[in-house]
């Protein structure tokens, strides 16, 4: 089934079956979820430039109390989140190169390491951008292994962030999907665990003079579903800010979100599922990843 006739049926629960290969195989009826499966998709982000250490203990509450899998938050945050956690399933994942991968690989990997010295389990990072852009793939697929290899020895897992707004961006109209399809199969061959769609920071200027960020689209998640197998997960970031959005998400084959709007997707989510809302008067993070 082609792309688009997979997209024209995303509002008849249409979804990717993961085939023995490749996901990109048939369209079938969507299971029925659980809250607990929902949650278990969600890294709740707490990256906003200005956030503090207190709301950042907030947030983690938030995180606890929704049972998601991880709170994503910037690496000086780690530890603290870390200890906030310790009793609690919610695990901690920081970024590397955030936002704009603009990092020398040595201190991505140090930021890796040090990640995982204070407790981390995941870590997403930012590609380098302009050498994506320029055709490096060596250079690219350097970089991402060594982070790969790096978080592999400290007992952590790896997202690989491929900005997509920049690749759908009007400059990149004829080859963005060639760069998407190049990052996923970089991303195959060094055994990076996920791949993700934006930071949420990836601001592109618009003709009109205003910069606007997409982040995740469903035209992205079934490329990057269509073109790795199995072995890597796709994780959609920026923009999904509702129950709605996740599940068109999940229905194309991502298996983790990215989202700051965490507490209102999981009160949907509960509320069609009549379960009692979980609404506590805890600091509301910044509703705009």
């Amino acid at each position: 089934m082609l792309a688009g006739q997979l997209l024209s049926n995303l509002d008849n629960t249409f979804l990717l079956k993961r085939g023995a290969q490749y996901r990109f195989n048939k369209a079938v009826q969507i299971k029925e979820y659980t809250y607990k499966e929902i949650a278990g998709m969600i890294d709740h982000a707490l990256l906003h430039p200005t956030l503090t250490d207190e709301e950042l203990s907030s947030g983690c509450s938030l995180a606890h109390l929704y049972e998601v899998a991880t709170v994503c938050v910037k690496p000086y945050h780690v530890e603290q989140a870390v200890k906030k956690l310790e009793t609690s399933s919610v695990q901690v994942c920081t970024v590397i190169g955030f936002p704009h991968g603009a990092n020398l690989c040595e201190v991505k990997k140090l930021e890796t390491q040090r990640a995982c010295e204070q407790g981390a389990s995941e870590v997403d990072m930012v590609i380098n951008l302009g050498k994506a852009k320029s055709g490096d793939w060596k250079y690219i697929e350097e970089e991402i292994s060594q982070v790969c290899e790096t978080a592999r020895e400290g007992n952590a897992k790896t997202k690989v962030i491929f900005e997509n707004d920049y690749w759908n961006s009007r400059e990149y109209d004829s080859d963005g999907n060639t760069i998407k399809k190049k990052l996923c199969d970089i991303c195959e061959t060094v055994g990076a665990n996920w791949i993700k769609t934006s930071t949420g920071f990836g601001y592109i200027s618009q003709a009109d003079g205003s910069m606007i960020t997409m982040g995740a689209t469903e035209q992205d998640i079934a490329l990057m579903a269509g073109t790795c197998s199995n072995k890597v997960k796709i994780k959609a970031a920026g923009g999904i800010k509702n129950f709605d959005n996740l599940l068109k998400m999940r229905q194309l084959g991502a298996s983790r979100i990215g989202t700051s709007s965490t507490q209102l997707i999981l009160e949907e989510c509960r509320e069609s599922l009549s379960l009692k809302s979980l609404r506590q008067n805890i600091f509301k993070t910044t509703q705009g990843y």
